[in-house]
């Protein structure tokens, strides 16, 4: 495992442990060359999953893009990162449950924003002004009433 900070290619596992799914396993490393110690993560490699855009396009399923977006939804919100990664992770749970070997954008957008809504309101409302498209003060604010109109809590 290459270091991040140094790109040494030795590391030696401080600590081991699974993740609160059971899909994957943390480990704290720490670099043999400058010390610097870092996180992975190790995780079954899942088969081959496409997303069917909008559009009628397809592309390869990609972790990283939900992750992204919910990062830039709960931008200067108190949501820590590990909340964050655990969302992420029931969110692609939920879409690999399925069972199929294509899903839409659609489907995998409403499951990222039903586990924002229970995560912090703030960040669902900026996913979902991009996710939705508002198109003018009146969306927007029919989604916020709707918002405070279930009153969901943050986790």
């Amino acid at each position: 495992m290459h270091c991040p900070h140094c790109q040494h290619n030795n590391s030696r596992v401080i600590d081991s442990r699974p993740s609160e799914d059971g899909r994957s396993i943390r480990r704290r490393r720490e670099c043999e060359n400058c010390g610097f110690r870092f996180t992975t993560f190790e995780r079954v490699e899942e088969t081959t999953l496409l997303v069917i855009k909008k559009d009628g396009t397809r592309e390869a399923f990609s972790r990283q893009k939900i992750l992204d977006g919910i990062i830039r939804s709960a931008e200067k919100r108190p949501v820590s990162m590990e909340k964050i990664i655990q969302t992420v992770d029931e969110i692609e749970n939920q879409v690999r449950g399925l069972g199929e070997n294509e899903v839409t954008s659609k489907v995998i957008g409403e499951f990222v924003m039903n586990a924002l809504k229970d995560l912090d309101e703030i960040s669902y409302i900026r996913f979902a002004s991009v996710y939705r498209q508002f198109k003018d003060m009146d969306d927007f604010m029919a989604e916020l009433q709707d918002v405070m109109q279930h009153g969901h809590e943050p986790k």
